[in-house]
């Protein structure tokens, strides 16, 4: 029997959660992520007493692709980026029907480009061609014009941070695995791990970056 998660792989784990088997790997990285595994699961204890080397390195490759996105980000355009990606998981959350990645990268192409002819002095309204795009763009929206009260430059350094999240929506299937929310997946994993760990990569860099944006 395929796992009915991945449909790729032998299901050979019974998950409590799911009750239903699912192969080993699904058990590994969606775990805490998309499953909601009970706490007396005893693969999630293995798991948080002896982490297993493929979590060990999707951690580095997750971490290794974040890293690129940011990377020549200016300390306020990175705090940008943490609170549009933050705003994509809330909004994920809540999202019917499923959010994308083909979505993000429309609602991040169309929110950029509007933002980036305002800059030129035109004001246009690029729309995204999803209504999923459009209304994650919505929130966007939202959530740069309440930071700009307190941050006027916001609206104009945002575009670049929406166009790492265009990128990443676009790459991360190809670079990390298959699938059509990979992206969303990563950044599900990163805010966990940012919330769980004041070691994480997230929050080493957070504290040099201006307090006027608050996720």
């Amino acid at each position: 029997m395929l796992c009915p998660l991945c449909g790729q792989r032998k299901a050979k784990r019974s998950c409590p959660a799911l009750g239903r088997n699912i192969c080993p790997t699904c058990c590994g990285t969606k775990r805490l992520v998309e499953i909601r595994c009970p706490a007396d699961c005893g693969y999630l204890t293995t798991a948080r007493h002896h982490p297993p080397a493929v979590v060990q390195r999707r951690r580095e490759r997750d971490a290794s692709f974040f890293v690129g996105l940011a990377q020549d980000l200016s300390k306020e355009q990175y705090q940008l980026l943490l609170l549009l990606q933050s705003v994509v998981v809330k909004h994920r959350a809540t999202s019917i029907p499923p959010l994308g990645d083909a979505d993000v990268a429309d609602a991040a192409s169309a929110l950029a480009s509007t933002l980036e002819t305002a800059d030129r002095g035109i004001i246009y309204e690029h729309r995204a061609t999803s209504l999923l795009a459009q209304s994650l763009t919505a929130d966007w929206n939202e959530a740069i014009d309440q930071v700009a009260q307190t941050f006027p430059r916001a609206p104009r350094l945002a575009s670049a941070a929406l166009r790492r999240i265009e990128r990443g929506a676009i790459e991360a299937p190809r670079a990390l695995e298959p699938g059509n929310a990979v992206y969303l997946d990563l950044l599900d994993r990163m805010m966990k791990e940012s919330v769980r760990s004041t070691d994480g990569a997230l929050d080493r860099r957070a504290p040099d970056a201006p307090r006027v944006i608050v996720p």
